[in-house]
């Protein structure tokens, strides 16, 4: 059975990598029974795609950390 540091591990390799398909599986399966796991999976996922909106110069102007009082 995978514990969460190896969960963890493994969705930081599979951002630079393809993982082997036994790795898949068990991640799959953990991923499944495991909250906060998959809480980490999904803020992985945003930030790799903030951060290549960003490297690719994207607009961010309208990002929702930007208050309506913010000065122009």
């Amino acid at each position: 059975m995978m514990n969460c540091k190896k969960a963890t591990q493994l969705l930081s390799e599979a951002q630079d990598r393809e993982l082997s398909l036994t790795d898949r599986a068990a991640l799959k399966i953990h991923l499944m029974m495991c909250s906060g796991c998959t809480n980490f999976s999904q803020h992985l996922n945003l930030l790799r795609r903030f951060t290549q909106s960003y490297a690719h110069g994207d607009d961010t102007s309208h990002s929702p950390e930007k208050s309506k009082n913010d000065p122009e």
